[in-house]
């Protein structure tokens, strides 16, 4: 308990759980049935008095009955069950206070079981007080008969407030994790994007100083590509934080192309299978299009920075059940060994992203890095 709510005055704290509602005032009417018999017979003042005792004792111990869900829940029960045997003899409204002993039993919600067995003595004391004192069955039937829906109703309703609870931590939970893997997605996506652009700036910047002394119109052509790289960039990042793209895999192939020639590397590329052959590429599902341009966009940052290519092959087909994508450098051509492939975050991020799809990945290293990816198409317009 914060020191907040230690100086709270206690008429404005809560009084019970407000996870309630206001509907346990609202069953504190059922005193009406308590206070029927003084319609019609005019109490003494003996009895008015221990009238109103009675209910200022009850109150505060049904209040909190709310807050408290262990062996004080029995004592709770036992006090409000002994409150009706007692009035049971003078006031057959009695019952009131053995309907509420019943309701209370629903407050051992972290283990039903004990709740059940509350209600069954509950059940069993009334019983037995009844046969041994005699009491009249306008006390017995009401409290027996009106303490089964009540105290069924109450027990399921906190089995079901559980439930509820479980299933919102559960929710938060989730929202957690897609909080995660969203943020994970703006990095893979920022990663490939920037690193993408940045080598490409890279290779433009120095091109045009080799170029500044020699070839100056060639100089400022190079200089205004690297404006329009970096604008370019600028919105592509915009777009990946938002979690969209306007760019599609065509781009992407104008963009493979245009890099590569600046880099004075050979870019082949063979679309074929649902594909037209004038290199117009047909609508794919938008979640098939973004991870293909992506791993393209990828592999040829990759073999920019990292490779001695001079001829890279693209090949995308289809069939009526996947896509098939291929794309391979000669980057090792003529070396003795071979270098190791290692995955970095650019080929992690490709892998999980095929992954999430129920697609496959596959790298190689023979005369250059060889990159095979195989996506479902059912999966993605599902």
């Amino acid at each position: 308990m914060s020191v907040f709510t230690q100086l709270t005055p206690i008429w404005s704290r809560d009084w019970i759980p407000p996870r309630y509602g206001k509907a346990p005032y609202f069953w504190l009417l059922s005193f009406v049935f308590f206070g029927w018999k003084y319609f019609y017979v005019f109490p003494s003042a003996l009895e008015l008095c221990l009238v109103a005792l009675s209910i200022l004792v009850f109150l505060p111990i049904y209040l909190y009955s709310f807050w408290v869900y262990d062996w004080r829940v029995g004592v709770c029960i036992a006090i409000t069950c002994g409150f009706g045997i007692a009035w049971a003899g003078f006031n057959p409204g009695g019952s009131t206070f053995v309907i509420f002993a019943a309701a209370m039993s629903s407050r051992f919600q972290h283990n039903p079981r004990y709740a059940y067995i509350a209600l069954g003595s509950v059940w069993l004391i009334v019983a037995v007080c009844s046969y041994v004192m005699k009491l009249a069955p306008t006390f017995w039937v009401p409290a027996l008969i009106f303490s089964i829906p009540s105290a069924v109703g109450a027990i399921i309703g906190e089995r079901l407030e559980r439930a509820n609870e479980k299933l919102f931590r559960k929710q938060e939970e989730i929202e957690h994790l897609a909080t995660l893997a969203e943020r994970e997605r703006i990095a893979r996506d920022l990663h490939d994007l920037l690193g993408h652009t940045l080598s490409v700036i890279t290779l433009k910047a120095e091109l045009a100083r080799k170029l500044f002394d020699r070839d100056q119109r060639a100089c400022q052509k190079e200089i205004a590509d690297i404006e329009q790289t970096a604008r370019q960039a600028l919105a592509e990042v915009r777009s990946a934080v938002l979690g969209y793209r306007d760019t599609g895999l065509a781009h992407e192939l104008r963009g493979a192309r245009n890099t590569l020639d600046s880099a004075n590397v050979k870019f082949v590329s063979e679309l074929e299978g649902k594909f037209d052959a004038d290199s117009k590429i047909k609508p794919l599902p938008a979640a098939i299009e973004n991870v293909i341009a992506l791993a393209l966009r990828e592999a040829i940052t990759n073999i920019i920075r990292h490779s001695q290519a001079t001829v890279c092959h693209c090949k995308l087909n289809s069939d009526d059940d996947y896509v098939y994508f291929h794309l391979s450098d000669n980057g090792f051509e003529g070396m003795t060994q071979v270098p190791k492939l290692e995955k970095g975050n650019g080929l992690t991020g490709m892998s999980e992203r095929v992954r999430a799809l129920g697609g496959q990945l596959q790298t190689s290293c023979k005369q250059g890095v060889a990159i095979d990816i195989v996506l479902p198409l059912k999966s993605a317009q599902s």
